[in-house]
Formats: structure tokens, C-alpha cells, sequence
């Protein structure tokens, strides 16, 4: 697989630091705040990273967490990952939310929120039919596949899975 060519990447606040990966190999550069901000818990905010790229078709930017803050802190990102399509040349936002149920988290001008991940993706057409194929696992979804203790448990004969009486 060749390498992608350097991505052209307009900063549109010269006090934030251009993306960069925290150890050479890393998957992901990690996105700045542009602003001061305090998240309460269970609270979410639309924040600006100060930079705007323009990803070449065939490639997608994927938005996600940071490992490290959202283990200690609950920091995450709401719809993880988020997109930047290929097409997008606006401002890298980053939805963030305070999942610890206690605590307010405090976010500096400059600290490190998210990390950016480019990846060629298949872009691909649909073609509507009448029916699909077949296959062993057929239309099951969430929790079809078990291997978790609380799925398919009952409790004084309702089902946590369905919420019916069994």
C-alpha cells in the first residue's frame, strides 16, 4: 500500500498547534481546543481545533477519542468518530461530552482533545433490490450474537434482553 501525499492543512488559528502524531508510528494526530472550556458533568459542547484540511476523495478523517482522557476524565467524543468528508473544507470541530457523573472537567486553549485518523475508504454506489441473500445469521442485531451474562438473563421471569416476561 503506498503512502498517502502530504495533506494540505490551513491554520485558521496561528496560537494552536498544527496536528502531530505523540510517538512516531501513531495512528492519530491529536486536535487542539481553540477556547477555554468547562464541561459538567453529562454536559456537551462544540468546540474548534483551528485547523481546516482538504482530505483527497477516496479518504475519510474519522474523529476519535483520546485514550488517556477518556479513562481518567470520562472526556469523549459524542458521535464517536466523527467524519470529516473528503469534500469538507470548514473548520475540524469536535463534539465533546463529560461522561463522569461527578466531576466537571476544564479544558485550556491549546490542550490536546482528540486525535484525527486518515483512511482510504471504498467508495461505493447501492443498487435497490427485492430481496437479499441469505445467511446464517440472517436479520439478527444487538445482542444476536450473545457473550455477555446479561443478555438472555432473566430476572423473576422477565427478560432484560426484551424487558418481557419469559
Amino acid at each position: 500500500m503506498s503512502a498517502l501525499s502530504p495533506i494540505p492543512l490551513l491554520r485558521l488559528d496561528p496560537g494552536i498547534p498544527v496536528p502531530t502524531r505523540a510517538h512516531t508510528g501513531d495512528a492519530g494526530v491529536d486536535l487542539c481546543t481553540t477556547e477555554d472550556v468547562i464541561l459538567e458533568p453529562g454536559e456537551r459542547v462544540l468546540v474548534g481545533t483551528g485547523v481546516a484540511v482538504a482530505l483527497p476523495v477516496g479518504t475519510v478523517g474519522l474523529i476519535h477519542p483520546r485514550s488517556g482522557l477518556a479513562a481518567k476524565t470520562g472526556l469523549s467524543v459524542v458521535n464517536t468518530p466523527g467524519t470529516v468528508d473528503a469534500g469538507y473544507r470548514g473548520e475540524i470541530k469536535v463534539c465533546l461530552i463529560n461522561h463522569d457523573p461527578r466531576t466537571r472537567i476544564e479544558l485550556r486553549r491549546g490542550d490536546r482533545i482528540a486525535q484525527l485518523l486518515v483512511q482510504r475508504v471504498e467508495l461505493v454506489d447501492f443498487v435497490e433490490v427485492d430481496q437479499l441473500d441469505d445467511t446464517t445469521r440472517g436479520a439478527g442485531g444487538y445482542g444476536s450474537s450473545g457473550g455477555h451474562a446479561s443478555l438472555g438473563a432473566e430476572t423473576d421471569g422477565v427478560s432484560r434482553a426484551t424487558g418481557r416476561e419469559a
